[in-house]
């Protein structure tokens, strides 16, 4: 086998990687050092912007595999028969904290995945969670603001987590899934994903349903208590990381289920309460789940930074047969993630081997900008229509439009009969064992026990004895005994 040759970045070869030029021995160092500079000028350079959220994150390549007909509500392509499979890229994360921070902590986790179709690429942006702290996206920085490291201390601050949450009774139902068991999974291997928002499918006939994603893991859901996750993060705060590229590695391919809820659109305007409120789940004995197929995770990637890092997941990439729904999160959504994107990785980040479609032809009259790859031939023109052959519009609708009627302005979103913040956060209270509330209300304690202000106090157990009165006593006196002590 011939000797690699160590070149530089304009492909000349290296002298010396060992010493840099200098003007005579232990001289100064040479401005005309060329690799020295390039070196040092690269170095300063190899980090981009981190998420603002779901900076902390770990992926695997896969695939998914039909195994249900699911073809009378949608007509997507890589859902059009049972045994088809998709090549899939899927990426976990925790939401509040750094790049730097630890894998088993109390917090929601991504689950974003991306299809390469041959349609297109389809990016389904989730958490662990089916539901979320807020249901209207003009909430969602100063949500994320309150969740953060403080301006002043430089670290999350009980009061200002508290506070928002005092101010936004929307969220006592995610509050209780995230202080309940399943707040810390054990790894990403051991827990569920969900779309959490509400989706539209269109079958070939044009009828629209309203769907609800959800990944069941197959290794059964494992999470931590308190106690096994400090001392795990003392071990390996590593530890998702480690244990998802491990199991792999193995063979030990981790799986999930997907399943589906599925409204007729016509049941929306008069379900009981609002079916694209982010804040809620619907009963699965109102749309019982309708298993589609099967994810798997095969392979690791080979650079966690072209891979991981710089993967790069929009929830407006959608392919014929999906569409969005009025969930006002989601439509927020659709904007922020693609323009988050730009920010961090530029115009072109479709271009980069993770984002860009597997077997779908990209063809359009996107041009320059900083690191274009496709910008045409000679042959190409940049504008459209023209003479010269150049793609053309399908005038074919991806989904079902979407009816509206009314004034604009800012509204609440629309009442319906049993529209409530606290419901169903009381009915996942009352689901619980003993056991599980116990530990629930000693989390919710120890973190609302810290807050300085009684009124923001006083606001929090508001909402739980709303949910459930004795939900709500359990844990005013567990904030009052941790608060004598």
């Amino acid at each position: 086998m011939a000797k690699r040759v160590l070149t530089t970045e304009s492909g000349a070869p290296v002298a010396d990687n060992q010493n840099s030029a200098t003007a005579g021995v232990g001289g100064p160092i040479l401005l005309q050092d060329q690799h020295l500079l390039e070196k040092l000028a690269r170095f300063n350079r190899e980090r981009i912007p981190e998420r603002v959220v779901h900076a902390r994150g770990s992926g695997a390549y896969g695939y998914f595999e039909v195994t249900d007909d699911v073809t009378g509500f949608t007509s997507a392509d890589f859902l059009s028969s049972v045994g088809k499979r998709t090549e899939t890229f899927l990426r976990f994360s925790t939401v509040a904290d750094s790049l730097g921070g630890a894998d088993a902590v109390r917090d929601p986790r991504g689950f974003a995945l991306k299809f390469y179709t041959d349609e297109g690429n389809y990016d389904l942006v989730g958490n662990n969670t089916p539901v979320f702290f807020i249901k209207d996206p003009i909430k969602f920085p100063d949500f994320i603001h309150s969740q953060k490291r403080d301006p002043f201390t430089g670290k999350q601050e009980p009061d200002n987590v508290w506070d928002f949450w005092a101010h936004a009774p929307e969220a006592t139902h995610q509050v209780t899934w995230l202080m309940g068991d399943r707040g810390i999974p054990a790894s990403y291997r051991h827990m569920n994903g969900y779309g959490s928002h509400t989706y539209q499918w269109t079958n070939a006939e044009g009828e629209a349903f309203f769907v609800k994603y959800h990944f069941k893991t197959n290794q059964g859901v494992r999470s931590l208590s308190a106690d096994q996750a400090a001392e795990l993060v003392g071990k390996d705060a590593n530890s998702h990381q480690t244990d998802l590229l491990q199991a792999i590695e193995r063979g030990v391919n981790p799986s999930w289920t997907l399943h589906v809820q599925v409204m007729p659109a016509a049941e929306a305007a008069d379900y009981r309460f609002n079916p694209f409120d982010l804040t809620k789940v619907w009963p699965h004995g109102d749309y019982p789940l309708q298993r589609v197929g099967r994810l798997v995770l095969d392979r690791n990637p080979d650079n966690v930074f072209a891979e991981v890092e710089q993967a790069a997941f929009s929830p407006n990439n959608f392919v014929p047969g999906i569409g969005p729904s009025p969930d006002k999160m989601l439509q927020g959504r659709l904007f922020a993630y693609a323009d988050a994107h730009r920010y961090r990785l530029g115009v072109n980040h479709t271009h980069l081997p993770v984002n860009a479609p597997r077997t779908a032809v990209v063809d359009n009259y996107g041009r320059d900008g900083l690191h274009a790859t496709r910008n045409g031939s000679r042959h190409d023109k940049n504008y459209e229509p023209n003479s010269y052959a150049g793609p053309a519009q399908t005038d074919a609708a991806l989904a079902a439009p979407l009816a509206i009627h009314g004034w604009t302005g800012t509204h609440e979103a629309p009442a319906h009969t049993k529209d409530d913040d606290f419901f169903q956060a009381g009915e996942l209270f009352r689901l619980m064992s003993e056991d599980e509330k116990g530990r629930l209300v000693a989390n919710i304690a120890g973190g609302l026990s810290q807050v300085t202000r009684d009124d923001v106090i006083e606001k929090n157990l508001a909402h739980f004895h709303a949910a459930d009165a004795d939900y709500g006593k359990r844990v005013e006196e567990a904030v009052r005994a941790l608060r004598e002590d």
